[in-house]
């Protein structure tokens, strides 16, 4: 009779037992990001040095952490992987906003090769899948990184995904509105040379030239994000800044299309520009972990 009446109340129950289940599944990373963002246990943070210290001294301890690591990269691949094909269903108008800069614009690209448009399509899509796939993957390397961070300023640094899309998008606008106009004119009519443009090169230049400008304005946060962790102090960068203006000018000549120093000064001013957003943003960060070590 016992078993009878116990199996009556947990059939009058299951449903509330269901709901219940599915509450604490949903709820579940709720209370976990919670937790994440205000665990009262890990209010300050450990010098990186100790860190560095503990990890020479017990090697183990670093498996974890390339545990996580290859996981983070993993998903980025993925949905780099996944954005790719969804933007390969929207190749043709993404192609003609790049040819825009073309006199006669993608109608005006002449393939040779027999494979030269399918490497020309796949090299766009890629490039743009990535391109639209920085947030998740700024995401993906903040999460790795969170847990050198105080969780009071996880939030804050949080913020960062949002500006490390901003940051790239505005280097790749940097690269199509200003410097592509000023570098095409002068290769199309170097010597008075006429050049018929192919699809495999005009691409390969463009999406490389606008993907090295939008990394190269992330430096900043990059910056910040070393600053935070004790790796890069704001005082080291302003100390070097004479081997930067050399690396700066290296990079430069290696990005430029072109070989006169016009091109050249267009391309370095902002980078010059934003080295010195790096040192403000590395002396924020350096002072928030000396708050937060004191």
């Amino acid at each position: 009779m016992k078993r009878v009446f116990g199996f009556i109340w947990r059939l009058i129950t299951a449903p509330f037992r269901g709901l219940t289940w599915v509450f604490r599944r949903i709820t579940a990373p709720l209370t976990k990001a919670i937790s994440f963002f205000s665990d009262p246990e890990q209010d300050k943070e450990t010098p990186i040095t100790e860190v560095l210290g503990n990890v020479i001294q017990q090697p183990a301890t670093l498996l974890p952490h390339i545990a996580a690591l290859r996981k983070h990269i993993f998903r980025s691949l993925l949905v780099v992987f996944l954005l790719s094909a969804l933007t390969f269903t929207m190749i043709k108008p993404i192609m003609a906003f790049l040819s825009h800069p073309l006199p006669g614009g993608l109608a005006s690209l002449i393939a040779v090769d027999i494979t030269e448009n399918v490497s020309a399509v796949m090299k766009v899509a890629v490039l743009t899948g990535f391109a639209v796939s920085i947030p998740y993957v700024a995401f993906e390397t903040w999460f790795f990184f969170a847990p050198a961070i105080s969780p009071g300023s996880r939030f804050n640094s949080l913020l960062a995904i949002p500006l490390a899309l901003i940051f790239f998008l505005a280097g790749m606008s940097f690269a199509y509105f200003i410097m592509l106009p000023v570098a095409l004119p002068f290769l199309f009519n170097f010597m008075d040379l006429s050049t018929q443009p192919r699809p495999s090169s005009y691409f390969n230049f463009v999406t490389a030239i606008m993907f090295w400008i939008g990394i190269f304005f992330e430096f900043p946060l990059v910056a910040f994000l070393l600053a935070r962790i004790g790796v890069l102090r704001s005082e080291t960068l302003r100390s070097q800044w004479r081997l930067a203006i050399i690396i700066m000018a290296v990079l430069a000549a290696a990005v430029t299309p072109t070989v006169d120093p016009i091109n050249m000064g267009v391309v370095m001013a902002p980078m010059v520009l934003l080295y010195l957003l790096a040192i403000v943003f590395a002396a924020i960060a350096q002072k928030r972990r000396q708050a937060n070590l004191a």
